[in-house]
């Protein structure tokens, strides 16, 4: 009876959760413009209908699912800048100055420089994309003109809510930047983008190109400098491997976990262990907002698996989304990251498990099952999302997952090894990047080999009304499979 009311208590909450959710989501396609009195108006209305109705259960439960869903479309429509001249995109399509600072880690390509740059004198933050040199950095504070202008879609992709999910509704076109006197931003995370510029340094002489990037990319998500590795990653599925997603640190942190077991760790300080790496990992990465949502998401799929998966963990993943998107409401339809982040850890925590219950009888060795089963069960979710989005499916990602996923803690760590090492005494840590470049060698040489098979990948642009069937195929067959195992003596 007990269990019963706690069963009812969490479909209860999972269902005002998907309410608001489902409330951002029809707020993401279709514009509904209203004033905030308006919104006002409606939450003190329900609010009243649900009080004269308190003791009638049913009527009470239909009111508050209705006003958390009127509470999500409200929260997306607030999201959007005001059409004053407090914000600073009340100016787009104006020529316009403006004293700002930089607000974000610039992100440097081969042929340019993009940097986020908050206004001091407007609310809202402003995307300057300028030549290489002079070079800025984070806190700088810098006079810009230029024509200030709203982002477009183009050619099929919504880059105004790209840029939209970073807070950014205003591009600078023809800018001209000059640096002036002062300091802006958070002096914590300045500090830390000095740091990481000096890591940044000895990992550029400790490994030559493109394997600097590379091992950039796994230490703190550096993302430029692959050239035509980034593309043999893509075709092979792992991709992952150098970006900041909760779907990469969610695997890994199974990996660890598992491995730690096996080397006779104490389950319970090897999740801590873990939990503090990924503590320092988002911290050390900029800890922007993609950083600390991939963080999260790599969290849940760890706690699941100390925890043994015994419990149910599809409150947390879902209050989780909530508490994600009441922060930033355009991560749920346009941010790619974290729509892979969840469904990857969806996978590990409900699929995985099944896979590993049909598979009892193969013996885990060296943790390969273990490995091989995360793996599968994160591509399988996100299967679907990455067709729909990016047009392309990796046939070969799961025999390369498995053959380089292995390998990336060890990688990972005598990396670190090798830095820190060689700040002490650099020959030492040309010994450890020795090491950790034979590794490196090894996950190019798969990748390259795979990804020139004629059958690696496929273009396949997915309608979405399949992909949502598809989905619909994959969660039934996970509740059945998890209520047949529940239901067993």
């Amino acid at each position: 009876m007990f269990q019963k009311i706690i069963d009812s208590k969490s479909r209860t909450f999972l269902l005002f959760c998907f309410s608001f959710l489902a409330g951002i989501a029809i707020a993401s396609y279709v514009s509904i413009k209203l004033s905030g009195v308006f919104w006002y108006f409606i939450f003190l209305s329900f609010a009243g209908l649900i009080f004269v109705f308190r003791k009638d259960v049913k009527s009470r439960f239909v009111l508050i699912v209705l006003l958390l869903f009127v509470l999500g479309i409200g929260r997306y429509e607030i999201a959007f800048p005001k059409d004053n001249e407090k914000y600073i995109s009340y100016y787009n399509g104006q020529e316009f100055s403006f004293v700002g600072y930089i607000s974000g880690e610039p992100d440097v390509r081969i042929e340019d420089v993009r940097y986020l740059v908050g206004s001091e004198e407007s609310k809202g933050k402003v995307y300057v994309r300028t030549q290489l040199y002079p070079r800025y950095k984070y806190g700088d504070r810098v006079k810009i003109d230029c024509d200030l202008a709203q982002p477009e879609v183009f050619d099929d992709f919504r880059y105004d809510m790209y840029l939209a999910n970073m807070g950014v509704f205003s591009i600078c076109n023809n800018p001209s930047l000059e640096k002036i006197e002062g300091r802006g931003g958070s002096a914590v995370f300045a500090k830390i983008m000095e740091y990481k510029n000096i890591f940044a340094g000895q990992v550029n002489r400790l490994w030559h190109e493109p394997y600097a990037s590379f091992v950039a990319g796994l230490l703190y998500g550096y993302r430029g400098g692959l050239g035509d590795l980034q593309d043999y990653f893509n075709k092979t599925g792992i991709s992952h491997i150098v970006a900041i997603s909760g779907y990469n640190i969610s695997i890994i942190s199974v990996l660890l976990i598992t491995i730690f077991v096996h080397l006779w760790v104490p389950r319970k300080k090897a999740f801590w262990i873990i939990i503090f790496s990924i503590f320092l990992f988002v911290v050390f990465a900029g800890a922007s907002g993609s950083v600390v949502r991939a963080g999260i998401m790599g969290f849940l799929a760890l706690l699941s698996k100390y925890l043994g998966r015994k419990n149910r963990m599809a409150n947390s993943i879902i209050f989780t989304a909530v508490l994600m998107t009441i922060h930033n409401p355009f991560v749920l339809a346009w941010d790619v990251g974290f729509q892979l982040s969840f469904l990857a850890t969806v996978g590990l925590v409900y699929l995985s498990p099944i896979f590993e219950d049909k598979t009892k009888m193969i013996p885990d060795i060296f943790s390969l099952k273990t490995l091989f089963l995360s793996t599968i069960s994160a591509i399988i979710l996100t299967f679907p999302l990455v067709l729909y989005q990016f047009g392309r499916f990796s046939i070969v990602a799961p025999i390369v997952n498995v053959l380089v996923l292995w390998l990336i803690p060890f990688i990972m760590f005598f990396g670190f090894i090798s830095v820190l090492s060689g700040f002490l005494f650099f020959p030492v840590g040309q010994i450890f990047a020795w090491l950790t470049f034979f590794g490196l060698k090894y996950i190019v040489a798969v990748a390259v080999w795979f990804s020139g098979l004629p059958f690696a990948s496929v273009e396949l642009k997915t309608p979405l009304l399949v992909v949502l069937v598809f989905y619909f195929l994959i969660f039934v067959f996970m509740f059945k499979a998890n209520k047949e195992k529940s239901d067993l003596p």
